[in-house]
């Protein structure tokens, strides 16, 4: 009997030491583009909650500015050195971070692409985030319905030259509206004749107003406008009301922050395509908790949702109410 007890207590601690390590706490890295954005705040709160429940540690990090590759490349390195072996990271420059992502991977990283794609986009093992052009199809379908009709004259307020989350959602736009347009793999901006008038925003929402009252200088009679998202948009109105066109103008845009939904309650937002951050990244952490228990690796695109949000629906479009979105919505309630 004592024997048997003895083979056993042996039996157990060699099934314990050749465990593999990875019954050990899963160590998960987030790499956002800013600390700042609301997007950004609430995908770490995504993630934050889904280590906690599924027993990982997670390590968080942040460019200083929208376009900081320098200080992602810091971060990637910083996180390997701390034992991660998953990294979710949304790339502030799709082609610069690359080679950083590359050696990640070479150590055997899982790294998984939040939001924006890098270039090319299988330089990550997978890429969990909004259908960027769906979203710019269902806005583009929302003014079409919209204007019934009335011929378009079109500003759109982009984000920069050659993001492809740029391209997608300006691209998406036009085909939604049912203008010739380019498909969802291309990275530039198709201009129709419709469109009189293409402007840079970057996002933000300075730039945004001073973008349309460049476009407004150059043709006053712009009808309809398109923004990379709600900041972008929100200076577009105050543009227009600027001009004392806020009236004759349908702005539409893509994110579906709390504040997003909020001009669209207050009527200088049309619609929105509204996207979902903190489902994105709590995927990504339960896909890394999957890779550390499992070896088993995500691939290819994963959609994580998006939706139309309108103040007043029309028909032969589908749309969610204000009140759908500021139940989902994220930022500040």
């Amino acid at each position: 009997m004592q024997q048997s007890r003895i083979h056993l207590a042996i039996a157990t601690l060699a099934t314990a030491i050749a465990l593999p390590a990875f019954s050990a706490e899963p160590i998960i890295g987030l790499i956002t583009k800013t600390e700042t954005n609301p997007f950004f705040v609430k995908m770490k709160e995504g993630a934050s909650a889904e280590a906690k429940a599924k027993g990982a540690k997670l390590l968080s990090a942040a460019g200083r500015t929208d376009g900081d590759n320098a200080g992602q490349v810091t971060a990637i390195e910083n996180m390997i050195a701390a034992g991660a072996k998953t990294i979710l990271i949304t790339p502030s420059d799709s082609k610069a971070i690359v080679p950083s992502i590359k050696k990640a991977r070479e150590k055997g990283v899982l790294v998984i692409a939040l939001d924006s794609p890098t270039e090319p986009a299988n330089a990550t093992d997978a890429l969990f985030a909004t259908d960027n052009y769906k979203a710019g199809v269902l806005i583009g379908n929302y003014a079409k319905a919209s204007m019934a009709g009335k011929p378009a004259k079109i500003a759109t307020l982009d984000l920069f030259p050659g993001h492809p989350v740029g391209a997608q959602r300006h691209n998406g736009f036009l085909a939604g509206f049912g203008l010739k347009s380019l498909d969802a793999k291309s990275n530039e901006l198709a201009k129709p004749a419709e469109v009189v008038c293409m402007a840079d925003s970057f996002g933000d929402q300075a730039k945004g107003q001073t973008a349309m009252e460049n476009c407004l200088q150059k043709n006053p009679d712009i009808n309809l406008v398109y923004t990379i998202n709600e900041p972008a948009a929100a200076g577009a109105f105050n543009a227009l009301k600027k001009a004392g066109k806020e009236k004759g103008v349908l702005v539409v845009s893509v994110d579906g922050g709390c504040q997003g939904i909020k001009d669209v309650v207050g009527g200088k937002i049309a619609a929105t395509s509204q996207q979902y951050p903190l489902r994105m990244a709590a995927m990504g952490v339960a896909a890394g908790v999957e890779y550390a228990k499992t070896g088993k690796k995500p691939s290819g695109y994963t959609d994580t949702g998006v939706t139309l949000i309108a103040a007043k629906p029309v028909t032969g479009v589908d749309s969610k109410d204000t009140k759908t979105g500021l139940d989902l919505c994220w930022g500040n309630k």
